[in-house]
Order: C-alpha cells, then sequence, then structure tokens
C-alpha cells in the first residue's frame, strides 16, 4: 500500500488536530484535498452530521464518493470512546474506504493504521521509550 511521505502524513494530521479542536472548515478541508491529490482522486463530498445509525457508527462512505461523517463537536458528547485520536482515525478510515474500494474493510483498516504509523515522531518502539546512559 502507497502512503504519502511522513512529512506530508504529519501535515495532514496536524491539520485533522486542528480542527477537532477549533472546527475550522479549511483546515479539514486542506487535509482531504492533500489525500486526495496525493491518490490523483477527486475531493469526496463530505457531510457531517450530530449522530449515524443511531450513534453506533462514527462515519460513512458511499459508492458515489460521498462520506457522512460525524463532526467533532457532536464526537465529544455523547460517545464512551471520545477521543480526538478516535475521530481521526475513524476520518481515516473512511477516507481509506473512498480509495481503496475493492475490499474495502479490511483496506480501509490497513490505511487508518498506516497513516498515523510514526507520525507522532517521539522515536519510541514498539510503544515503549527508550532512555539513553549518561
Amino acid at each position: 500500500m502507497v502512503l504519502p511521505a511522513l512529512r506530508e502524513r504529519r501535515r495532514i494530521d496536524r491539520l485533522l488536530t486542528s480542527f477537532f479542536a477549533g472546527y475550522r472548515p479549511a483546515e479539514f478541508r486542506r487535509a482531504v484535498v492533500s489525500i486526495s491529490r496525493y491518490y490523483n482522486l477527486p475531493t469526496p463530498k463530505v457531510a457531517w452530521f450530530e449522530y449515524l445509525d443511531w450513534g453506533k457508527s462514527g462515519g460513512r462512505t458511499y459508492e458515489d464518493g460521498k462520506i457522512h461523517l460525524v463532526h467533532p463537536e457532536n464526537w465529544k458528547r455523547g460517545r464512551k470512546y471520545n477521543s480526538e485520536r478516535r475521530w481521526i482515525n475513524t476520518v481515516y478510515h473512511e477516507l481509506g474506504h473512498y480509495i481503496f474500494w475493492v475490499d474495502a474493510e479490511r483496506k480501509a483498516n490497513t490505511f487508518a493504521y498506516r497513516m498515523v504509523r510514526g507520525v507522532n515522531g517521539d522515536g519510541a518502539r514498539n510503544g515503549r521509550q527508550r532512555r539513553r546512559a549518561r
């Protein structure tokens, strides 16, 4: 699976994080446009909702390229797992559905996992930080 360079993925992740905190639509649009351009696809139409499937899902992608997402403002309320990371992973997952329509669920999960892999840049291995002896 081909992904944008780490620098670009970090920029996209920062834009999504900033959108989650401040709800500025331009930041979300820039992130989605960056991913769409990388894969040479038209930018998907995104519609925002308070909840989907009676609150059971965070997003849905349709065959015509439309993506329905729960807005971060509503994500923070009334959810058991209402973290920023969970929302960003949902966005990546739905974009993965948009990009890899065939064998959609497996590839969408893989895409979401790989987009955030190495983004935090703390240099940790296997989730543990290593300290240097001085």
